[in-house]
This record gives C-alpha cells, sequence and structure tokens, in this order.
C-alpha cells in the first residue's frame, strides 16, 4: 500500500497514434511488488495470506485519516466486527450467485 504521494505523480500531453493531442494521467506506483502462486497454497497458508493483506490494507487506511476520530466513533463493541463480517459473507454470497449466472450464461453461449 502507497500512504502517501509520490514525486511522480502528474500528467503529459502527447500525440496519439492518429497524431490528435491529448492528455494523459501519469502514475507511477513504487515498485513494490511481489507475487504468491495461489494454486500451491493450503487453506492454513490462504488464510494467513488473507490475514496478512487484511491487516496491510487496514494499516494502511488508518493512516489516511485521524485514527483516534475513527476508533472513537467505532467504539469499542463487537458491533463494527459483526457488521464486517455480516458484510462479507453477504458480499461473497452474492459472487458465489453472479458467478453461477455467469457459468449458466457462458455454457448457454456454446
Amino acid at each position: 500500500m502507497q500512504t502517501a504521494g509520490d514525486v511522480l505523480l502528474g500528467w503529459a500531453r502527447s500525440a496519439d497514434e492518429k497524431g490528435v493531442m491529448r492528455d494523459y494521467y501519469v502514475r507511477q506506483l513504487w515498485d513494490a511488488k511481489g507475487s504468491v502462486d495461489l494454486e500451491r497454497m493450503d487453506a492454513y497458508e490462504l488464510s494467513r495470506f488473507g490475514s496478512l493483506c487484511a491487516w496491510t490494507l487496514a494499516h494502511a487506511h488508518a493512516r489516511t485519516g485521524d485514527r483516534h476520530a475513527i476508533a472513537g466513533y467505532l467504539g469499542k463493541g463487537a458491533g463494527i466486527d459483526n457488521a464486517l463480517c455480516e458484510f462479507a459473507q453477504a458480499y461473497a454470497d452474492q459472487n458465489e450467485v453472479d458467478y453461477q449466472l455467469f457459468l449458466k450464461t457462458f455454457d448457454g453461449a456454446r
């Protein structure tokens, strides 16, 4: 996650393939990329990887605002935890419905 803007954020003007001048938004994120082979992960490794991704995302987002104000708003109870879990489950269920519809449509197109 990039929690601060970089010096290469900007725009450029250049001709396209037909010679028409166009404006382009330019952004170079820090080259700190990595990847994993998800097909080689077992359930435990995938769970740990998901937890690491979630922690990284939460950490980056926590740095984008007033973490004390956000924590005060969320409170100390399990309300936000439960709400996020319910949302994630509903989102996963909808993804499954969408995927099944995709498969049905894909099979019908053959």
